[in-house]
Parts: C-alpha cells; sequence; structure tokens
C-alpha cells in the first residue's frame, strides 16, 4: 500500500480505537463516578446502558445512511457529534446529563463505525490488501478496549472526568486527519428518496429489542414489562420488514440476508462479542468482589488479554492466506471454549500464573475469529451496500454484547450470589463459544458439499 493509504488506514484506525477505549475507561471509572456525583445504582447503570442502547438501536440506520448520504459525510459528521458530548459528559454534574452525554455518543459511535468500515472496503482492493486492511481494524477495536481498561483506572486516579476529556483530545486529532485524508468517493446513493418510514421503524424496533435485553438484568422481578418490550420491539421489526418489502427505495434491502456468509458472519459475531464480554464482566467482578483486587489491579491484569493488538496484524492474515477464514474462525472459538473451559476449573486461591493460560487464549481466540468474521460478513457484497454490511455486523456485535452481559448477569443473580454463583454465569460465555464453534463448523462442511452455499472466505 501506498503511504497515504496507510495514513487513511491509520485515521480509521484511530476511530475504532476511540470507540474500544472509551467504553473500557468509562467502565473502570463508574464506580467513582456514582459515589462523587451521589447517583443511584439505576442511574448508574443507565450510564452504561445508554451507550448500548444508542450505538445497537440505531448502528443498522448508520450503515445504510454511510451508503445513501456518503460516507466521509457521516464518519465526519458522527466524529464531530461524538467530541460534542464526550465533552458534556466531562462537565456533567447530574446523572441525567451523563445518561443523555452517553445515549448520543452511543448514537454517534452508530453512524460513524460502520461509516469507517465502509470506508476501508471500498478504498482497498479487494483480496490480501482488503483483508490485511480489515485484520488491522479489527485488532485495532479489541486493543482500545483492552488499553483501555488501563487507562481508565490510571485516569480515575487524577479524577473521573478525564475519562471523558482524553477521548475528545484523541478525537479533536482524528478529525484534523481525517478531513485531509478521507476521500470524497462516489456520490451518495439517493434514487427514490430516502426510505423514512424504514428508518424510523427500525431504529425504533433495535431500540426495543436492545431495551429488553439490558431489562434482562433484572431477573424474574421484572418479567412482564421485559416481555412487554420484547413484543413491542418484535412488533415493530415486523412492521419494518413489512414497510421494506412495499418500498421502491428500501432503506435495507432483505435478501442482503439471504447471502449465507453474511448472515452466518453476523450471528457469529454475536456470539463471540457475548462469551467475551459476558467473560470479561464477571471475571472482573470475580477479581474485585470476591478477591479483593483493586481496579487498577484488575486492569492490569485483565491487560494480556490485549495480546490480540499483536496478533491480529500479523499471525492472523498469514493464517487466513493460508487455511482461509472459516478455519481460523473456527480455531478462534475452539480457543475461546478451551479459555473459558480452563477459568470455571479455578479455585478461590488460584494466583495470577493461573489464571494467565485462560486470558492469554481469549486474547489469542478473539484475534483469530473476529477480523475473519469481518472479512466474511463484507465478502461478495458489492460497494452500494457496504455500509449496510457494516451496519449489520457492528449491530450484531452490539447485541451479542448486550446478551452476553445481560445473561450473566441474570444468572449470576437466579443463582444467588457467592463463588457458585459466578461460576454459574461462567458457564454462559463456554456455551457462547461452543455454540459458535458448531455454527462455524457446520459452515465449512455446507461449503465443501457444493458450490454457492457460502464465499470461499465466508463463516
Amino acid at each position: 500500500m501506498s503511504a497515504r493509504a496507510w495514513a487513511l488506514l491509520l485515521v480509521l484506525c484511530g476511530a475504532i480505537f476511540l470507540e474500544g477505549i472509551d467504553i473500557a475507561m468509562l467502565a473502570v471509572a463508574i464506580p467513582t463516578i456514582r459515589a462523587e456525583l451521589g447517583l443511584s445504582t439505576g442511574t448508574a447503570a443507565w450510564v452504561i446502558s445508554g451507550y448500548v442502547l444508542g450505538y445497537a438501536g440505531f448502528t443498522l440506520l448508520g450503515g445504510r445512511a454511510a451508503d445513501l448520504l456518503g460516507r466521509r459525510r457521516m464518519f465526519l459528521s458522527g466524529l464531530v457529534v461524538f467530541i460534542a458530548f464526550s465533552a458534556l459528559g466531562g462537565v456533567a454534574t447530574e446523572g441525567w446529563m451523563l445518561v443523555v452525554s452517553r445515549f448520543v455518543t452511543g448514537v454517534a459511535s452508530a453512524f460513524m463505525t460502520p461509516a469507517s468500515m465502509s470506508i476501508i472496503t471500498t478504498s482497498y482492493a479487494e483480496g490480501r490488501q482488503r483483508n490485511r486492511a480489515l485484520l488491522i481494524f479489527a485488532g485495532t477495536a479489541a486493543g482500545g478496549f483492552s488499553i483501555g481498561l488501563v487507562i481508565g483506572g490510571l485516569l480515575t486516579q487524577l479524577g473521573w472526568r478525564w475519562v471523558f476529556y482524553a477521548p475528545v483530545l484523541l478525537a479533536a486529532a482524528i478529525l484534523l486527519a481525517a478531513v485531509r485524508l478521507i476521500p470524497t468517493g462516489p456520490p451518495p446513493i439517493r434514487q427514490g428518496g430516502f426510505d423514512l418510514p424504514g428508518a424510523v421503524t427500525v431504529a425504533g424496533a433495535m431500540l426495543l429489542l436492545t431495551y429488553g435485553i439490558v431489562r434482562l438484568e433484572h431477573g424474574l422481578t421484572q418479567w412482564r414489562m421485559t416481555v412487554a418490550v420484547f413484543v413491542a420491539g418484535l412488533l415493530l421489526l415486523g412492521l419494518f420488514v413489512r414497510v421494506e418489502r412495499q418500498s421502491a427505495a428500501p432503506l435495507v434491502r432483505l435478501g442482503i440476508l439471504r447471502q449465507a456468509s453474511v448472515a452466518r458472519s453476523d450471528l457469529g459475531a454475536l456470539l463471540l462479542l457475548g462469551g467475551f464480554m459476558g467473560f470479561q464482566f464477571m471475571v472482573t467482578l470475580y477479581l474485585q468482589d470476591v478477591r479483593g483486587w483493586s481496579s487498577l489491579e484488575t486492569s492490569l491484569t485483565l491487560l494480556v488479554m490485549g495480546i490480540d493488538v499483536m496478533l491480529a496484524p500479523t499471525v492472523t492474515p498469514l493464517l487466513v492466506d493460508r487455511y482461509g477464514s472459516a478455519r481460523v474462525i473456527i480455531g478462534g472459538f475452539a480457543l475461546a471454549s478451551v479459555a473459558y473451559a480452563l477459568f470455571l476449573g479455578l479455585g478461590l486461591g488460584s494466583g495470577y500464573l493461573m489464571m494467565l493460560p485462560t486470558l492469554l487464549l481469549t486474547g489469542a481466540a478473539f484475534a483469530l475469529a473476529y477480523g475473519p468474521l469481518t472479512i466474511a460478513a463484507t465478502d461478495g457484497v458489492v460497494d452500494e451496500e457496504q455500509g449496510l454490511a457494516g451496519g449489520l455486523l457492528h449491530t450484531a456485535t452490539q447485541f451479542g454484547a448486550a446478551v452476553g452481559i445481560a445473561a450473566v448477569t441474570a444468572v449470576y443473580g437466579w443463582a444467588g450470589g457467592g463463588v457458585d454463583a459466578f461460576r454459574a454465569a461462567l458457564v454462559v460465555p463456554l456455551v457462547m463459544a461452543l455454540t459458535g464453534l458448531v455454527l462455524a463448523t457446520t459452515g465449512i462442511r455446507r461449503r465443501t458439499r457444493g458450490p454457492g452455499v457460502a464465499s470461499t472466505s465466508g463463516a
């Protein structure tokens, strides 16, 4: 690649790195924020959930908007909004200000992230060059989260407001570089106008379904409300499908979901992120609540999971070139299954060295599976729908993260708390990893039986 192509990739990776550290730093800082502002448990939870709602609720719309209204425009606009509302979080004095800040920041990421991914898939030649760029992009996302855990612990020691100010400074630098480096690209697609009914119904459906997933954390205590939210979300989703089928210029061409590699890869990404985030969430609580470790000690312990930053751009491309994405994805899910099973066998007296194999394997598993899933989710998709493909993928990952965290929290509550409850909750990531392994293995078997079932790099 040329120097300008590498510079463009650096800017786009900077944006996904920004998203990763932003989420991780707040996760570490939320106990301190809650104490200093006197937030209730419910409000503190909404500071975290608000971002998930905004992100998952609008990612599909954001991805398609990149195709229809311009990828460069959506990326830059999302980055500007991200800067403004991150700054609002830094000066917040009330809980509602933090919730609004996180929700709108999530919406900004929902428009920015699919746009950045579609810029990669349309700016780099299909094949080894694009695959390499996507693997680096995916590895940077995971690395941002891992590094953010440590940076968040350090910044919280200086003052929790720096957890909001630091992303503002980084985002501003990315914005200055992006204005010069991101190409204008082809004219936006506007044939037939913008499908406003489709945009409203899909955003409403995603918001309700994500909210329903978040409510699973309440367990059985508020099940009627949770069921009602899910039913409303599914009804709105059905209305969206009907609108798209009747629209002359649909927001989402539903036929894209019939591409085996797209649908299978999105489901695989949901399972991968669900297991990964659920595992990390419960291990964090286990180390702090059961073992009594500080937030900084916990962050440093989990840092080794950031090995994916080194493996994703170096080892994973070599494996993909030699064996294909599908086999590498199978290897990733297999490693994740082994990692989660090993942690279940640890006892209260287990030290850091006994945890190390699980943490290293978890990072390696993510490096092997996530990047190839990203490749498979966009493989064979026409340029005009690359934003949509990216939106579908990131919607799946956000749903997966929400499902994973909500599921482990619910199981922990149902199990009554304590060490046994932690073990019961950690079964959830193991089940998700094993399900992903079966899904990936089934996919490669279907491809070997006959042509046309999935692409050669599909999951």
